[in-house]
């Protein structure tokens, strides 16, 4: 659906690039799309208003860097990753939050994506700890990142208001020294995000 566009970093089926508004149709067809998927745990833009307005914050606020997973193969948006809250400092450490897309889940394009991720936020942001929260019942998000290296640190009672309600989270998290060997890739840091 989308137009290829130079990518950040690159894995064997998936590459990383910048979020853009330039993504918008194609970002909320697959929120449409997904919205199953997505259910009770994600809510992400599925009208231009709302992606607009999505995409204004992570794309202005230094605190943030947004990146779409696309599938090597056509381009196609795979899912998205977020690294929120980037605080430095004596703290060098992000928030993630990200969601695959129904016609990518199960085929490993995000844990590719989220490896690539990874490699960037450590070697080219220059981060030292990323952090996931999970709400409990959400085994494929939780899968996801202990699949990357994350450790369970603890747990969070009513931590995030979501759909209506305080919602319980596991806080899981991974430091630069910790991480598995970055898989090959080609990583660039040249390209702003």
């Amino acid at each position: 659906m989308s137009e290829p566009r130079p990518y950040l970093a690159e894995g064997p089926s998936v590459g990383i690039r910048p979020l853009t508004l330039a993504d918008g149709a194609e970002f909320t067809a697959r929120a449409n799309e997904s919205r199953e998927l997505h259910r009770p745990w994600l809510f992400p833009p599925r009208t231009d208003d709302t992606f607009r307005a999505y995409a204004g914050t992570v794309i202005e606020d230094p605190a943030k860097a947004g990146f779409v997973v696309c599938e090597r193969d056509g381009g196609a948006v795979a899912g998205f990753i977020n690294i929120n809250n980037i605080v430095r400092g004596g703290f060098h450490c992000g928030a993630l939050g990200y969601g695959a897309f129904a016609h990518a889940a199960g085929r490993g394009l995000m844990s590719e994506g989220l490896g690539l991720v990874l490699t960037y936020a450590f070697d080219v942001l220059g981060l030292h700890r990323l952090e996931a929260n999970i709400q409990p019942g959400n085994a494929a998000s939780i899968a996801l990142v202990r699949r990357a290296g994350f450790r369970l640190e603890g747990f969070s009672p009513d931590f995030l208001f979501i759909d209506g309600a305080w919602r319980d989270h596991e806080r899981w998290a991974i430091t630069a020294d910790m991480r598995p060997t970055p898989p090959r890739s080609t990583a660039r840091g040249d390209l702003e995000c």
